[in-house]
């Protein structure tokens, strides 16, 4: 089964997802950084989305689809695939809202993001993310089981609550000059750039993907979806193939620009985060910060963004702590 409703977000939906999330989901602080600010010449704010529940921005779009479910959906239960936040998310909410849950999630994903998505009640099916196709697995056992498939991003609910946490930001901090959003599948950025159109027409919204998963960019490129093998990186959030049917065209029309960076540079911001902002940020929710150091020339003297209002969606903050550890000491 899926979801009836495929067409277009719009901002009307995020605001809905707003009042919908309201009591459920956490409205997380806006963290400041005076060694950023120095570092750039820019005013820095950091959406603290690591401190969402199940750790990353996931549960608002997971939570706004599952409770928009009929109540023969709920009984069958919920199918999705993911690398762990969005496994997460989807375990917590199908709990919440009282319905079972089906999660296909990589052989190899962090151990710590797979034994929290069955300690929220959600049976896990593993398979290999580098030869097996998890959307056709899906889409078989969700037909086997009547359960209803919740992809990861390319979804207009899940799209529409993930823009709630941008939303917030920019309540928050209404007058950001740029936007800085991780790229996996799309469904951050899309959600941020419905808020951002309707908010801050004038904020340049910028999305960040890594140097080996830059699919976003080909396909803005070519003018269209651009799919690439799975790309090695540790941030693994951002190891999806493609942007999805629904997240592109909002991408296209909307966003600034797509940059990527290095996955040292990722490391980088890990530090940063960890040493001067006492945070826990993974990888992936590194990307936002670790591309405005990028776009802002940090390895010179960083004039783009000088002087500028700056917000960053920190994503989540998933990360095992030995592979942590490692990331901090090498």
């Amino acid at each position: 089964m899926s979801l009836p409703s495929l067409t277009l977000p719009t901002f009307d939906d995020v605001a809905a997802a707003a009042h919908r999330l309201k009591g459920m989901a956490h409205r997380t602080p806006v963290l400041r950084s005076t060694s950023a600010d120095e570092m750039l010449g820019a005013q820095f704010f950091f959406k603290a989305e690591n401190l969402q529940r199940t750790g990353a921005f996931k549960f608002r779009g997971a939570f706004n689809t599952l409770a928009q479910f009929t109540d023969d959906q709920r009984e069958r239960g919920v199918l999705a695939f993911s690398a762990g936040n969005h496994a997460q998310a989807i375990a917590l909410s199908a709990r919440l809202l009282d319905m079972p849950a089906v999660i296909v999630m990589p052989e190899d994903a962090p151990a710590s993001k797979m034994a929290a998505t069955r300690e929220y009640g959600a049976q896990v099916v593993t398979y290999n993310r580098y030869t097996e196709d998890r959307e056709a697995i899906s889409r078989q056992l969700a037909l086997e089981r009547g359960m209803t498939l919740v992809p990861p991003f390319d979804h207009p609910h899940v799209i529409a609550g993930q823009g709630t946490a941008a939303l917030e930001l920019l309540d928050d901090v209404p007058d950001l000059d740029y936007l800085f959003v991780c790229v996996g599948g799309g469904g951050l950025l899309a959600g941020s750039l419905l808020a951002a159109k309707a908010r801050a027409p004038h904020c340049k919204v910028i999305g960040v993907e890594p140097e080996a998963g830059d699919d976003g960019a080909q396909s803005l490129r070519a003018g269209h979806i651009v799919r690439i093998p799975t790309p090695h990186t540790i941030a693994d959030g951002a190891q999806t193939q493609a942007l999805g049917d629904l997240t592109f065209p909002i991408i296209r029309d909307h966003a600034e620009s797509l940059i990527s960076v290095r996955d040292d540079q990722l490391v980088q911001a890990l530090r940063f985060f960890a040493e001067r902002m006492k945070i826990v940020v993974e990888p992936t929710g590194a990307l936002g910060f670790a591309g405005a150091q990028v776009f802002a020339g940090a390895e010179g003297n960083g004039k783009q963004l000088h002087g500028e209002r700056v917000g960053i969606l920190i994503s989540g903050g998933n990360v095992d702590l030995g592979r942590y550890a490692r990331f901090l000491a090498d």
